[in-house]
């Protein structure tokens, strides 16, 4: 099944991803109305899993295989308790601090011992980046930002990217001052399928992938700037500036902070496979995916399909993405599911995590 599958192939003993890069507003959008509900979540760093507590669940199941990204939710858990809205963002390295090893100290002693071990021993580069700054995807985006970028684009035509404009404008500038040939050559190298494997995700993701990355990125680039105004962006803004400026995701927001607080305790935190909780024999009514069919050969990708159908409640909805790897429902279970195609393209052209090709969102029947 998948979850020894891409164990056995990919590398899950730290952290991959210190922070999400899955748009929490068009999930929450795709989810639907659920309160009293039963959610569950690929962790991930938490974010997600967090965001999802919006919508006023009964529970949410946050799993993953990886301890890694289970300790990235529960440091988020005990900062939501132990800090203020701002201490918070200078944690997670939204904004500046000059403090954030003692708000470590202080979050690290509401976790458990080796939790708060697994923080301490990264203390340093906490101090520097926040915990959402230590995975290795953002380490991959540090480089990119810090050492490479600069060769292609200034630091005014960088900024100029983030003051809001009509559409006409910000297409004008991308094809007058960004899509220049030194931008074109950095984004053929830097996010080619064999440096991404290396440096940002794991090799074994791109097992099923036919096609070159950095074409489609470079095919997505025009949504993410042009589409979309990047001035609202906080993807965009970290991959090219290191941090998020006034843009924020959804579960780091102010208006949404204390709500997540006062539902911290409906997370339900699970170390493992998908397939655990489909074997538990519960029931659930959403579930975010993220990306995880990508991983898959197509043949696996129906069995957990199936078994996931099989863990659902009616009218339960489906929500996940493709980047490379083209994954929608299996001929063999399209008769149990509908596509909802209306929620799908409103996600589609307000996702702000530019870089995915396809958003899926499908109701069980």
């Amino acid at each position: 099944m998948s979850g020894a599958d891409i164990a056995r192939r990919a590398n899950f003993d730290d952290i991959r991803y210190a922070q999400l890069w899955e748009d929490a507003d068009v999930l929450v959008d795709a989810l639907g109305d659920q309160p009293g509900k039963t959610l569950v979540s690929i962790c991930s760093a938490g974010d997600n899993a967090l965001a999802m507590l919006t919508l006023d669940p009964a529970r949410v199941v946050a799993i993953d295989l990886s301890p890694a990204q289970i300790a990235c939710l529960s440091i988020r858990i005990a900062a939501y308790r132990t800090l203020n809205h701002t201490a918070f963002l200078e944690l997670l390295g939204a904004r500046p601090s000059t403090r954030r090893g003692e708000l470590l100290d202080r979050v690290a002693r509401e976790l458990d011992t080796d939790t708060a071990r697994f923080w301490t021993a990264r203390r340093v580069e906490v101090e520097k980046y926040g915990i959402g700054g230590v995975g290795k995807f953002e380490r991959y985006f540090r480089i990119f930002q810090t050492r490479l970028l600069p060769l292609a684009q200034t630091r005014s035509t960088i900024d100029e990217v983030f003051r809001s404009k009509p559409p006409a404008a910000r297409a004008a500038f991308f094809e007058s001052r960004w899509n220049n040939w030194r931008w074109k050559l950095l984004l053929k190298f830097f996010f080619s399928n064999f440096v991404m494997g290396r440096l940002g995700r794991d090799p074994a993701f791109f097992d099923h992938v036919e096609g070159s990355l950095a074409e489609h990125v470079a095919s997505r680039l025009w949504h993410a700037g042009v589409d979309l105004d990047p001035a609202d962006n906080p993807y965009l803004h970290y991959i090219l500036k290191g941090h998020h400026g006034t843009a924020l995701p959804l579960a780091w927001r102010a208006e949404h902070f204390d709500t997540i607080r006062t539902r911290l305790d409906r997370l339900d935190i699970r170390c493992g496979a998908l397939e655990s909780f489909v074997a538990s024999g519960e029931k659930a009514d959403g579930f975010n995916l993220s990306d995880i069919f990508e991983y898959m050969d197509e043949r696996i990708f129906a069995d957990v399909y199936g078994s996931i159908l099989a863990a659902s409640n009616p009218d339960a909805r489906l929500v996940y993405w493709n980047m490379m790897v083209p994954r929608r429902m299996p001929k063999e279970h399209a008769h149990r599911v509908e596509r909802l195609t209306s929620v799908e393209e409103k996600g589609k052209a307000n996702d702000k995590a530019f870089f995915y090709s396809d958003f899926v969102v499908e109701r069980v029947l």
